[in-house]
């Protein structure tokens, strides 16, 4: 065991969201172009309530994987290796078979998909059951499969904890570093649940937003006081994080170090959000950084768009910053590019290295009436340059289980 914890960095991003693949196309995206939210092309949405999602445009997984590997390979897998191969070489590192780095991914896998294919098998016949559908689908194979496709030998694992997933998944990985399992780790979250079922299922239980199937770029508006719902999205969103003494050796760019991490459960309501819950989670991750809240210079905030989430989440910020919360930015990537659920943790990770390292905030769209229960500064009115030395990253799961990150600024 260390004697010290050892520090751990961000050296690498891979993105694969709505704008298309890569950092800067996400970047630009999020600081200059409307919210990347369309009608559904994936499949048919007649008679579905909703009929928009941010879809993963033109993606090609033959471009970064094997063509008949990605043929084996289930949607989310795909997006994953294609994230992940993104953060590797965003971190000057080439794939080859490596025992320093480890895998840790947060998704859903097949959970929407799942009731198709036993569908399938039924009208095909149990005999002719689909041999390659455990490692197509799985789960595990979230982590599994970038670590085959990349030759990566540390550490691996699949992390399901709903929304929070992403986010959990790095806080994991954190933790490995901290304590000497790895040198490297590749982790965030990779997602693709624009599924029929994940529309038709979220709509009924009054998750997702019914009122803008002809405006999908004003649909998804976190804090706005016309919210009803979020706007379901897929993609992937992978960090490179390393020990800075392992960093420091190669000469490798920082984004930004991880100061703190920290989790919750809320022990609230299957799923109805929890103040209480968020703030522990917030507070645990601002005493794993040994950061005052009064540091705090922006909170990336998990801000899905629904009726409850928002206000409940504006008011856990508040009890943790205190009479300085009026001041103190709050961004919601989600208004451009939806919620992709298990990987949003992930993706959005993405975004807060670059608006640590850039030390400029993303706009929060949509926000055009403001709700007296939203009171804070949600950077609406478009980028904004900003001192950030310290940043909070929420991701807050159905269910209760919350995952925090506390980025600070990296300087030589």
């Amino acid at each position: 065991m260390p004697a010290t914890l050892r520090r751990v960095v961000i050296t690498g991003l891979g993105a694969l969201t709505p704008y298309g693949a890569g950092k800067e196309v996400f970047w630009e995206g999020l600081t200059a172009r409307p919210p990347a939210i369309r009608r559904v092309t994936a499949f048919d949405t007649t008679g579905l309530a909703v009929q928009i999602a941010a879809e993963v445009p033109d993606f090609e997984p033959n471009q970064f994987m094997d063509r008949k590997v990605a043929r084996r390979s289930g949607r989310f897998i795909q997006m994953g290796v294609a994230a992940a191969r993104m953060a590797l070489q965003d971190a000057g590192l080439e794939p080859s078979l490596d025992d320093e780095i480890g895998v840790y991914v947060g998704t859903s896998a097949a959970f929407f998909t799942f009731a198709d294919e036993i569908a399938r098998s039924q009208a095909r016949g149990w005999e002719r059951l689909d041999p390659f559908y455990l490692t197509r689908e799985s789960a595990h194979m979230g982590a599994a499969r970038i670590g085959l496709a990349l030759g990566l030998r540390g550490p691996n694992t699949t992390v399901n904890s709903a929304c929070a997933s992403g986010l959990d998944a790095i806080g994991q990985a954190v933790s490995a570093l901290r304590l000497g399992h790895a040198a490297m780790m590749l982790a965030g979250g990779s997602e693709a649940t624009t599924q029929p079922y994940a529309l038709a299922l979220m709509a009924f239980i009054g998750a997702l937003t019914k009122s803008f199937n002809d405006y999908p770029t004003r649909a998804s508006r976190p804090f706005d006081r016309c919210r009803d719902g979020f706007v379901i999205a897929e993609g992937a969103g992978m960090l490179l994080l390393e020990t800075l003494e392992h960093a420091v050796a190669r000469d490798a760019h920082i984004y930004a170090e991880v100061r703190g991490t920290g989790w919750s459960f809320a022990a609230n309501n299957d799923t109805a959000p929890s103040s209480g819950g968020e703030v522990l989670a917030m507070r645990r991750a601002l005493r794993d950084a040994g950061i005052d809240e009064r540091e705090v210079d922006a909170v990336k905030a998990h801000a899905t768009s629904t009726v409850l989430g928002d206000p409940t989440e504006t008011a856990a910020i508040k009890m943790v910053l205190g009479e300085r919360a009026h001041r103190v930015p709050v961004v919601a990537p989600k208004s451009k590019i939806g919620h992709a659920l298990a990987a949003s943790g992930g993706v959005e990770a993405v975004a807060s290295a670059l608006m640590v390292e850039r030390q400029t905030l993303v706009p929060t769209a949509n926000l055009e009436h403001p709700d007296p229960a939203c009171d804070l500064d949600y950077v609406a009115e478009g980028p904004r340059p900003a001192t950030i030395d310290t940043l909070l990253q929420n991701a807050f799961g159905l269910g209760g289980q919350n995952a925090c990150m506390v980025l600070r600024r990296w300087r030589e």
